[in-house]
């Protein structure tokens, strides 16, 4: 097994995704994981493209936007170092939901749907704490979108 650098087992244990995770079962993920890096501009995945895999970001910032039915693009958050993204691709096979635009360096963790499946049937454990973590935000992410959504109509009624 590779070994793996205290510092990124240190981040990575900080991020929601990793989260609660033992020791192993996190250097399994970890053995899975690919570095990508991207130059500030660089589109990392385009709203409607086929989608196998999420990100965590380990630095820089991230742009994440959807085109309205109108044709303009809508910002929906900025994610930094900690983040991560592309996971409903993985949970719904769907095609990607937003564009996602680095508008600075940036170095990401890729983890494929065939590496989460591959997780899954090693290390039960970590798989359930893993879709427990992305539910998580999920829930978090939802609630930040309710609130927005009841405050813009709020605003609309005054």
């Amino acid at each position: 097994m590779v070994a793996i650098a205290p510092d990124l087992k240190a981040f990575l244990l900080a991020t929601p995704f990793f989260g609660g995770l033992p020791e192993p079962s996190l250097d399994l993920l970890v053995s899975m994981l690919v570095e990508r890096r991207f130059d500030a501009g660089a589109t990392v995945v385009a709203e409607g493209e086929a989608g196998r895999s999420m990100f965590i970001v380990k630095s820089g910032r991230l742009a994440v936007s959807k085109r309205a039915t109108a044709g303009s693009v809508v910002p929906i958050s900025v994610l930094s170092a900690g983040d991560f993204f592309g996971e409903m691709t993985l949970i719904e096979m769907q095609n990607r939901s937003a564009t996602v635009l680095a508008e600075a360096p940036t170095v990401l963790y890729e983890l494929t749907a065939q590496n989460l499946y591959a997780c899954y049937k090693t290390d039960i454990h970590a798989y359930v704490i893993v879709l427990q973590n992305i539910n998580r935000e999920l829930c978090r992410r939802l609630r930040r979108s309710d609130d927005r959504f009841a405050g813009r109509l709020e605003r609309d009624d005054d």
